[in-house]
């Protein structure tokens, strides 16, 4: 391992076990633990259709270039495998060890053996299966007028050997038999033949059959006991009746298995004259990628395996044997059935912005100042509002935004479609190249087509992964701009799960940066200068490499020099050497990262002044702040991009400041708070792992719990007409 970088991979995969702590700690309520082993889950699906199936087609490119910690795509792999390994080994431990022990110490039984059940179980599941589960499956037998079928990616199937039935065999034999004794005369040389049939051993056949999805995988049948709840998973109930499937045949086993193929989309945009179209004829292709990972029953018969193997040309290293049910995901099934509310984390309710009041003018309370919006402690409800009163207003002349993730039934959208059909111009920029949402976007962008707002695809070979909106509204002193700007995505949904930070602003300044931002994005308009933003991918890299290098100057002068920032992933090698830099002249660098990190930190002659830690708790971390000590005269910003080569490079980003001096307190205040974590932080040590702090003679805090107790206690405030809140200084934080 490179003795600067960590692998970028292998961080993800640290990232994940972080997830993995947080379902086998038994402070976390039990169905809370369910949800972050189901996330662990579902996050290593999409690491190996993406990021493992780019390795597998570098190596297959025979590229060889090594990465930012010194190794080649084929040693990547490599170590990729079998770190997941260890990691699977240790989810189905915490599941069989852990949570199903505790599962049914709560009355709450599991049953992923269809061995296990009882008389009246095995009654119900029977009739089950007759009325609701038979009609709909489609059993594939393989032989030679029936090849191998495709396996759909991530589906859930199970395979059997067949062998044919004796009685049927016989019949089969004697006509034989009897068509034999009348073309052959020679009876010895007959019986010869006869005898040596008899020698042979049965053939045994390959069939399989997809679990539907369509079908709900957790199936509640009756309890052994009274006040307890009993459920058994789908593709047991099918393995217990796979003999109806095929009648003339005995089944000799028949194990579960779940194929993970490459997902990664290859788009040339330069040759695709329509990329709507394009994409659309990719995701097609995206169900029969090359298989990448094998995911199987531990006590599979060999034989069955081999013909897996070989069939879906997938080798030893990429074979996982599942000691349980496969695919963890079934768990957020769980842990969204009713009546177990003592079992999860109290839910909470986002609460009212105290500078918002839902029954005032959005564009009058703007007017009076900037708004900040902390989500999802806050309420989304305002960015919602903001469009939909934008779509009414009469005096709204334009509405101009960008959509990178939307939610399935998203009231911006229906708002932008309003607004295009008042008469109102309407320009929406939707990333299409959105990984896993292209067929949503897809679809969105179709419907504000025909509203008649005006659509773009952003500009060639880049993603927008910009968050903002633009109002122009006709007022009795002129045209004024109206902006929203966010660290998330305009996703009413995932913003009550993933914390986020938002600006609302009228400032001349940023209106003429947000116009000319939707004119480069529409068109090819290039701006001369920016007034407060900065953009990628031509000007955010140097905007942070001027901020940071800021306060090497402040060090080497023998000034106060800090840096806070946050973000999901850093693995830029510029950012990182500029880091390294920073400790070496004395900038304290505190980083708050939620995911990949390839900076060491706290390594002697190297990152001594560099502290990281990532928090996991029962919101995905996703906002990004950065802030600079700037000798006193204190920086903040805010944006979509992480210090990734991807959002610095190769993406639309946005990076905006924070310039009023009360919400600048509100940011810092929100720093300091993660900062000073001790309950869901963990924190990397000088060889690049991480640990949760040592409790002992600390305050225990966790930040995302004060943030939602912050916010009610604002709420409750706000009712009585007594707001208020004092901050303390970023330079007075202790430890800086």
């Amino acid at each position: 391992m490179n003795d600067r970088y960590t692998n970028r991979e292998l961080s993800w995969l640290d990232f994940n076990y972080r997830i993995l702590s947080e379902a086998r700690d038994k402070t976390n309520p039990l169905f809370e633990r369910l949800k972050f082993l189901s996330i662990t889950s579902s996050n290593l699906d999409e690491f190996f259709m993406v990021r493992v199936a780019s390795l597998k087609d570098m190596v297959h490119a025979d590229f060889n270039k090594k990465d930012i910690a010194g190794m080649t795509p084929k040693e990547q792999i490599s170590a990729i495998l079998d770190e997941t390994h260890e990691f699977v080994n240790l989810q189905y431990s915490t599941y069989n060890r852990s949570l199903i022990p505790a599962l049914k110490n709560e009355g709450f039984i599991v049953i992923d053996k269809h061995e296990a059940l009882n008389g009246e179980q095995k009654k119900y599941v029977d009739q089950y299966f007759d009325e609701n589960i038979y009609p709909v499956l489609t059993p594939m037998a393989v032989d030679s007028s029936r090849p191998f079928p495709l396996i759909r990616n991530k589906s859930l199937n199970i395979a059997a050997l067949l062998e044919e039935k004796e009685e049927l065999r016989e019949k089969v034999e004697n006509r034989k038999k009897e068509r034999e004794n009348k073309e052959k005369e020679n009876k010895e040389k007959d019986g010869k033949k006869e005898e040596n049939k008899k020698e042979k051993k049965p053939v045994l056949e390959f069939a399989t059959v997809q679990v539907p999805a369509v079908l709900p995988r957790v199936v509640t049948i009756p309890s052994e006991e009274e006040g307890q709840t009993t459920v058994i998973l789908l593709e047991e109930i099918i393995e217990r009746h796979i003999d109806k499937l095929f009648m003339n045949y005995k089944v000799v086993c028949a194990h579960p298995y779940r194929v993970m193929r490459n997902a990664d989309l290859t788009i040339d945009e330069d040759d695709a004259e329509d990329l709507l179209k394009e994409i659309e004829k990719q995701l097609k292709k995206r169900q029969w990628g090359e298989a990448i990972r094998l995911e199987i029953e531990d006590k599979v018969d060999k034989r069955l395996l081999g013909i897996l193997k070989e069939e879906l040309g997938v080798n030893d290293n990429d074979i996982f044997f599942i000691n349980g049910p496969l695919d963890f995901t079934f768990f957020m099934k769980l842990y969204g059935m009713d009546g177990f509310q003592k079992l999860k984390a109290p839910k909470f309710v986002p609460q009212p912005n105290p500078a918002i009041h839902p029954e005032e003018d959005i564009f009058a309370q703007i007017s009076r100042g900037d708004i900040l919006l902390h989500h999802p402690y806050q309420t989304f409800d305002p960015v919602v509002d903001f469009v939909k009163q934008a779509a009414r207003d009469p005096k709204v002349l334009a509405i101009k935004q960008t959509l990178y993730r939307v939610s399935g039934h998203s009231p911006i959208i229906a708002s932008l479609a309003q607004a295009a059909e008042n008469g109102k111009q309407v320009s929406v920029l939707v990333e299409l190249k959105a990984r896993f949402d292209e067929e949503n976007n897809i679809n969105w962008a179709k419907m504000l087509e025909k509203a008649g707002c005006h659509v773009i695809y952003g500009l060639k070979g880049l993603k927008t992964h910009s968050k903002i909106t633009l109002v122009v509204r006709s007022e009795e002193d002129g045209i004024k701009r109206y902006v929203h700007l966010a660290t998330g995505n305009y996703n009413d949904s995932t913003a009550k799960l993933y914390t986020d930070m938002g600006l609302f602003t009228c400032k001349q300044a940023v209106g003429e940066d947000a116009t000319a931002v939707f004119n480069m994005l529409s068109g090819y308009s290039e701006p001369a200068g920016w007034n407060k933003l900065a953009l990628a991918p031509l000007w955010l890299r140097d905007k942070f490499e001027h901020l940071i290098r800021r306060e090497i100057h402040a060090a080497q002068e023998g000034k106060e020099a800090f840096i806070v920032a946050k973000m999901n992933s850093l693995c830029d090698r510029e950012i990182i050497d500029l880091l390294y830099e920073a400790s070496a002249a004395g900038v304290k660098v505190d980083l708050i990262i939620r995911g990949i990190c390839c900076l060491k930190a706290g390594v002697e002659g190297l990152s001594e002044n560099i502290s990281v830690r990532s928090i996991v708790g029962n919101f995905l971390e996703h906002s990004r702040i950065f802030y600079f000590h700037n000798r006193g005269y204190e920086e903040i910003y805010m944006g979509s991009a992480d210090w990734m080569p991807r959002n610095l490079d190769k993406r639309v980003e946005i990076l905006f400041p924070v310039e009023d001096e009360k919400l600048k307190a509100e940011v810092i205040h929100i720093l300091n708070i993660q900062l000073a974590d001790t309950l869901k932080a963990h924190v990397m040590k000088a060889d690049g792992s991480y640990e949760k702090l040592d409790k002992r003679g600390k305050t225990a805090l966790s930040s995302q719990d004060y943030f939602c107790k912050e916010a009610k206690e604002r709420a409750a405030a706000l009712k009585n007409n007594e707001i208020q809140h004092t901050f303390i200084p970023m330079s007075e934080r202790n430890g800086i």
